[in-house]
């Protein structure tokens, strides 16, 4: 049966688990799920009971939320990208996935739908929401600058899970009229274009892109 991710990599959360995939080598298969029809129907409920999309698959194991089934990739194929041989550097990479998931991902979520998303859907985009939620993800990205002053990536000088999963996001927002807002932070930039050069990264922009 092997691996199969339910959703599209269009979608930033399905892009995260796809991205881990790329990265480890794994082979896999995406399969669609309709938004429409497919994802309150009880077989996908089977798979993700929230509804929602990823949903992943390992021959007879069902895995939902993105960055758990990341963690099970990564581990499963021994990858250094969580530092689970170092407590201390494992620690700080949960520590920068905790940020990425609370802090960062929020604002730039809303951004990024009102900014991508509702044009496409037809829907009015809400520029006072992203008005504030371009000043929430300035004050995130300072606290970034100062950090990757001290260190190439969030976790120190090794690249890790906590950075890779900005990726998706932060692509989306690249794609948006907003993308000049690394721009004030060169550190940020500079970890930003590292991860953009990874032959993973760069396979993805290609499979979101399709």
């Amino acid at each position: 049966m092997g691996m199969k991710v339910y959703g599209t990599p269009k979608a930033t959360n399905v892009a995260r688990v796809a991205m881990i995939l790329e990265e480890v080598g794994a082979e896999y298969e995406v399969v669609p799920v309709d938004f429409g029809t497919e994802l309150k129907s009880p077989v996908h409920l089977a798979r993700n009971p929230f509804g929602q999309i990823p949903a992943f698959q390992d021959d007879d194991f069902m895995l939902f939320e993105s960055r758990a089934i990341s963690r099970y990739i990564l581990r499963k194929f021994k990858s250094d990208l969580l530092r689970e041989d170092n407590p201390k550097e494992a620690t700080l990479v949960n520590v920068w996935l905790d940020v990425e998931y609370g802090q960062y991902n929020p604002p730039a979520g809303v951004i990024i739908y009102n900014a991508l998303v509702k044009p496409m859907i037809g829907q009015v985009v809400d520029q006072q929401a992203i008005n504030v939620n371009l000043e929430k993800l300035k004050k995130v990205l300072e606290v970034y600058e100062a950090r990757l002053s001290q260190c190439k990536y969030l976790a120190g000088d090794f690249i890790s899970f906590a950075d890779l999963s900005h990726f998706p996001c932060t692509y989306c927002i690249m794609l948006t009229q907003y993308k000049s807002v690394l721009d004030s932070y060169p550190h940020v930039k500079a970890w930003w274009e590292a991860i953009m050069a990874r032959p993973s990264i760069k396979r993805m922009i290609e499979i979101m892109s399709a």
